[in-house]
């Protein structure tokens, strides 16, 4: 159990969950109605969505397989693609080398080392037409986990697209373009935090007008709790990072119901099991009421919180690493018991390398075990009157509102994060609970306790070709050599002008990236307009 504990008050010891909250020995009904109210409870598929926000849930269809992939070139990963395909995989999850997400090209003499180190290497509209070379996008749906840089690698994949006859309007997939949680936990930003928000919301714009069944933006709380938030945190920040970026949609005069149901989530999964549910079916109501009673929807969809939430990495250890294949299978039960749409379970290798071809296969039967063996989808929400899991849904929910006045009175999230008190009151936690497990205050398998002395083992890196890269950075200069060089620059200063000029400038991306504009030019096109952020140090 992932919890802390004080000098015992009573027979036994206290229990604290990671958020805080007290867990007592004994639930009864009278704790769920201290905590709170059971007429939230209600019925799975219908509002405040509580229990799923489907009426059937998997009993109807079973969540969406997605394993995080994506390496090298994109000949690489398009092969990588097809295993997991063949293998029962039901849709893609494309991760991007940092180059890529920091707006560079392959031959930038800053992306020497790290072209195709952490995902695929990005150049230009030739890298997506050959990564889904032969793949129905009508039938595997696609998420980009991409930030910074999203608005041109979102435009390369509707270009795309049509290019490959595929009808945008009923185009399905996600970009995650959650830049805020960027200025968090991951710092791959290369905009000011105003003009990255102007970004995001120039792309929900967009799809909203253009592309209607399209998720523009996945708000992660994922990497909030990776970064040391704690569960409460990780929801309070995402939920308040959210309603930034609905905000600022609203002042372009687009109504709530014609873009809240395309928003989705990205959570994060390890810990306490009890807690993690509680989390979500909390988070879930709660987003319901937000949207509904705060913004006054009117289409019940609007209030769905469609998430993707799988195992974390942080929860992952380096320490006996065949523990992580338990540890996951425990995330995606947490997973499944939650109500997610969408199941991306870390493999156990992850806490130190891409995953190997055999990890990424263990994650992937994983979750197929649990859809066909373990009766998991034979009923909905099985854990609903659940004495505990009802209270703590309740308490959750409190602590989640509670997290996101304090946000309010700081002014809102934009300026906390511009502010730095966010990355602070983050860190802090992270720094205690690290301490927490170095102390032995908090209990981590086989590497605080159950240790053994054993024989170094060879950690088995993802190994890096260099040769691979070179490649790479041919074919991009083959590409530059080849395509209409005028009207690479008409596109590009058009895009300049729409920048200037504050208008939405995905469509003039489109265009650049059509004439095979690479994602540095656009990146740079962009730069001499909005400038670049400067990370502000704080002590």
């Amino acid at each position: 159990m992932s919890a802390s504990k004080s000098k015992s008050t009573s027979d036994v010891e206290k229990v604290y969950l990671e958020s805080g909250l007290e867990v007592n020995p004994v639930y009864t009904s009278e704790d769920i109605e201290k905590s709170g109210t059971i007429d939230d409870i209600g019925r799975p598929g219908e509002y405040p969505f509580t229990r799923g926000i489907h009426s059937l849930m998997y009993r109807k269809r079973p969540f969406t397989i997605r394993q995080y992939a994506g390496f090298g070139t994109p000949e690489e990963t398009h092969e990588r693609f097809l295993y997991l395909i063949k293998n029962g995989q039901t849709g893609l999850n494309v991760a991007f080398d940092l180059p890529t997400q920091t707006g560079l090209d392959s031959d930038d003499p800053r992306a020497v080392g790290e072209v195709g180190r952490v995902g695929m290497a990005v150049d230009t509209l030739a890298d997506f037409e050959e990564v889904f070379k032969g793949i129905d996008l009508d039938q595997i749906t696609v998420s980009l986990t991409i930030n910074g840089s999203a608005i041109i690698l979102v435009a390369m994949y509707f270009a795309m697209a049509q290019k490959y006859g595929f009808d945008i309007r009923n185009l399905r997939g996600t970009a995650q373009n959650d830049i805020l949680k960027e200025f968090i936990g991951r710092g791959t930003w290369i905009f000011p935090v105003d003009k990255s928000v102007k970004l995001v919301v120039d792309t929900i714009d967009y799809c909203a007008r253009e592309v209607p069944k399209y998720s523009p933006v996945s708000v992660c709380g994922y990497h909030i709790r990776e970064s040391g938030a704690n569960p409460v945190q990780e929801m309070a920040y995402a939920f308040c990072i959210a309603k930034a970026y609905i905000d600022e949609t609203l002042k372009r005069g687009i109504t709530i119901d014609e873009f809240a149901s395309r928003l989705s989530f990205n959570f994060d999964i390890y810990g306490n099991l009890f807690e993690q549910i509680a989390k979500f079916r909390a988070g879930r109501r709660l987003w319901a009421k937000i949207i509904k009673e705060e913004y006054k929807a009117k289409d019940d969809k609007s209030c769905w919180l469609r998430m993707i939430a799988g195992g974390g990495g942080g929860g992952l250890t380096k320490e006996q690493p065949e523990n992580n294949i338990v540890r996951s299978a425990y995330y995606a039960l947490i997973s499944a018991l939650s109500g997610t749409q969408t199941m991306a379970l870390c493999s156990y290798d992850e806490a130190y390398t891409i995953p190997t071809e055999k990890a990424a296969e263990i994650s992937l039967r994983t979750m197929q075990i649990m859809i066909h063996e373990m009766g998991i989808c034979d009923t909905v929400d099985p854990l609903a009157g659940s004495y505990y899991v009802e209270t703590l849904t309740n308490e959750m929910e409190k602590a989640i509102i509670e997290q996101m006045k304090e946000v309010s009175a700081q002014g809102n999230i934009i300026e906390a994060i511009a502010a730095g008190k966010i990355q602070e009151d983050i860190s802090k936690q992270a720094y205690r609970r690290e301490k927490a497990v170095q102390d032995g205050e908090v209990l981590k398998v086989g590497v605080n306790c159950y240790k053994k002395e054993e024989e170094a083992k060879t950690i088995e890196f993802h190994p890096y070709n260099e040769q691979h890269a070179v490649k790479q950075i041919e074919k991009l200069r083959r590409i530059k050599a080849e395509r209409n060089y005028a009207q690479v620059q008409r596109t590009l200063e058009q895009l300049k002008s729409d920048a200037i000029n504050d208008q939405n400038v995905m469509p003039a991306v489109i265009e650049a990236v059509k004439a095979y504009a690479t994602v540095g030019e656009i990146a740079g096109a962009l730069k001499d307009v909005y400038g670049e952020y400067e990370e502000q140090i704080y002590f």
